[in-house]
């Protein structure tokens, strides 16, 4: 279904890169102009839609900066919420939103970050609101490479490996018929690349595409399995304790690949899935079909992404009777301490 909605619109492919190539002009030349905010800021983003690791990025990055004693905080559009406007989520301590409010990924990001974290569709205006509530120095935007009204000091681009090694497939064309968002040529603007090759090895930039990341620093990255944990106690568990044994494997996610394949490659059962759309809001009849999967299987619990935790444990009531878990992943560099010392370089030159 979906790439036969590709194939009708592409029609579209042609106002849609004329929209993308005039915007970029008009910011390149000062027609659209950026607005500086009194504080130093981080964009995380990308160049096609879904799944490439911006949330793991932010956290990355936001660690860092914490471990270093920046007074740092996260924005976000908050995508999937029911809310709208400037919400104040997270001081660092404690979470003032609930996930509907907020979304998913920030929900999530404010319990494992411990900064202070808001969600705005204005990014302009929630970012000078977020510094007054919060007073961070730094803040980091999730999901911002598109957005050019705000100054940044430093640009950070992620690539889902897998899509780099697509050329000359659909995939790399523009939106609606491909998933690109911008042309390749927009890495110009990036002050840092990342390659994301989650949990397959790694591979060389095909000769097509390695004219746009000469002259660029570009890293590397993979994501580590950190461990198991249950939903409402948040207690540890190492992958070797769920080995052999028949679970429910329960994701909505932009790629559920990655995470069914972490889970294989640590020798966990998958026979038994459900696989749902990104960022799904699940619904109590849902929750009951689940529920209802769960026992008509035989498993012996549920295991879930840390997205998807946060929404599931809502139904906690209805769900008390069954042991819930969800896997946690980190994104780690290969040169992880040349791009900290690379991220502090950059904001430091920039005035």
């Amino acid at each position: 279904m979906l790439k036969f909605f590709r194939l009708i619109s592409s029609p579209l492919v042609f106002v849609y890169s004329f929209i993308v190539k005039v915007r970029n002009a008009f910011f390149d030349k000062n027609i659209f102009s950026f607005v500086k905010v009194n504080a130093k800021v981080i964009s995380v983003g990308n160049i096609t839609v879904g799944g490439s690791g911006k949330t793991p990025t932010v956290m990355m990055i936001a660690s860092f900066l914490k471990s270093v004693n920046k007074k740092v905080g996260v924005l976000s559009r908050g995508y999937g919420r029911s809310s709208l406007g400037y919400i104040y989520v997270s001081d660092g301590n404690n979470i003032n939103s609930t996930v509907d409010e907020c979304g998913d990924e920030m929900y999530f990001m404010s319990e494992e970050l411990k900064v202070p974290t808001a969600v705005s569709e204005r990014r302009v205006d929630g970012t000078r609101q977020f510094i007054d509530d919060s007073g961070v120095d730094t803040i980091i935007l999730d999901d911002a490479f598109q957005h050019r009204w705000i100054r940044r000091d430093v640009d950070v681009v992620i690539f889902d490996q897998s899509f780099l090694d697509k050329t000359g497939q659909i995939e790399q064309r523009m939106l609606p018929l491909g998933s690109m968002r911008e042309p390749f040529d927009s890495l110009k603007r990036a002050d840092i690349i990342i390659i994301n090759r989650k949990f397959s090895d790694k591979m060389e930039i095909q000769n097509k595409l390695k004219k746009y990341f000469e002259n660029k620093n570009v890293f590397t990255g993979f994501y580590q399995a950190d461990g198991i944990y249950d939903v409402k106690t948040h207690k540890f568990f190492s992958m070797n304790d769920f080995q052999g044994q028949k679970s429910l494997v329960v994701c909505g996610v932009a790629l559920p690949f990655s995470f069914l394949n972490a889970l294989e490659k640590n020798k966990i059962d998958i026979t038994n899935k459900m696989i749902f759309p990104d960022h799904k809001n699940y619904t109590l009849k849902e929750v009951q079909n689940i529920r209802k999967k769960f026992y008509d299987t035989n498993s012996y619990s549920v295991l879930t992404t840390q997205k998807d935790a946060v929404k599931l444990n809502k139904f906690s009531k209805d769900l008390d009777d069954i042991d819930i878990f969800y896997l946690k992943i980190e994104l780690k560099l290969d040169e992880q301490k040349k791009f900290n010392e690379l991220i502090i370089k950059t904001m430091d030159k920039t005035i």
